[in-house]
């Protein structure tokens, strides 16, 4: 019998899932997603989902190994998102 274990599609979760995921609330999502300082998303059929992998790679530019660790892979806005160009 052959192996599929590799050949899952990868999963994707709405905002509400994707937040618990995170440990956030939606609200705190959303405006991530608005600010341009949260995960990767997609938009399909008018919703918007969220890779696991994407959740998870936003979430470990956050790492940090002591609380005098610089400031570092801190989550900024986007280049060109709408919250960026507020700040210019």
């Amino acid at each position: 019998m052959a192996d599929t274990t590799n050949n899952l599609p990868p999963r994707y979760l709405r905002t509400p899932e994707a937040a618990r995921f995170l440990g956030l609330s939606g609200r705190t999502l959303e405006k991530h997603r608005y600010f341009g300082t949260g995960p990767a998303y997609r938009r399909i059929g008018g919703r918007v989902i969220y890779s696991v992998d994407d959740l998870q790679a936003w979430a470990d530019l956050g790492t940090k190994h002591s609380t005098s660790d610089p400031g570092q892979n801190d989550l900024l806005p986007r280049e060109g998102s709408a919250f960026a160009q507020s700040r210019k």
